[in-house]
């Protein structure tokens, strides 16, 4: 997580190599042929690099942001090699060819797949969501990642190198699911989007043993002065007008 953030700004990096390539790892390896997954990014998160031959191929899933290629090289140095890191390893196209490995995106197939859905049927169930208010975790809802603390944190840094984060996908979404109006959507999107408490930084600098300083210092290196004025290290003003 240190090496993730400190090389590209992404403490996730290395956790979500591993959460996508570790699946089709261990479906070539038990030769199991389809892959039921979740979401499909490039329709939830805009993400089209992801999109294949339909809204349900899944095969184009190495093409995705964090993924990058699959490339693991960053990862490694004195103390880790290659072998130490086979899952987090996206297989080759020619692995996924010879093994015959297709992935399916589920939610293409349910009518009712969205996040606010999903994380009401869930909810509904029994899952604890965040109770913070989304002028902290930059989330309308509180129901996003919920299996660890520092999604917010890393939406935030999203916003700062994009110009959008978590806020934004969810309305864009919830626009084209025809509840929420383009100029509500807007309006929410201006107010909380890349918000993040200073707990939050605080917790995630403590976790990874540097100080708030150097946090800040790491992020200013990735702000995209396009779109952002830095008027100091830790705040930065858009240039842009949402929509």
């Amino acid at each position: 997580m240190h090496k993730g953030f400190v090389r590209h700004s992404n403490w996730a990096r290395s956790t979500e190599l591993a959460l996508f390539s570790s699946v089709p790892r261990l479906a070539i390896a038990y030769q199991i042929p389809l892959v039921w997954w979740g979401e499909n990014s490039a329709l939830q998160l805009g993400e089209l690099s992801v999109m294949g031959a339909g809204g349900a191929d899944g095969n184009n899933l190495r093409n995705m942001n964090t993924l990058g290629g699959g490339d693991v090289s960053w990862l490694l140095d004195a103390s880790v090699g290659q072998s130490q890191i086979l899952q987090y390893m996206y297989p080759s196209v020619s692995e996924m060819q010879k093994a015959k490995i297709r992935i399916c995106f589920l939610g293409y197939f349910w009518r009712d797949w969205s996040s606010v859905d999903n994380a009401n049927f869930s909810a509904l169930r029994g899952l604890e969501i965040r109770r913070q208010p989304p002028w902290e975790i930059g989330d309308l809802y509180g129901v996003s990642s919920l299996d660890e603390d520092w999604v917010s944190l890393n939406q935030m840094i999203k916003y700062l190198k994009f110009g959008f984060g978590r806020v934004t996908d969810f309305v864009n979404e919830e626009i084209r699911n025809g509840r929420l109006s383009r100029e509500d959507a807007i309006r929410l999107a201006q107010l909380y989007d890349g918000k993040c408490s200073e707990d939050c930084i605080e917790s995630f600098s403590n976790y990874i043993g540097i100080s708030v300083r150097d946090f800040w210092e790491r992020v200013d290196a990735a702000v995209n002065v396009e779109l952002f004025e830095k008027i100091s290290v830790g705040v930065y003003r858009p240039k842009f007008l949402v929509g």
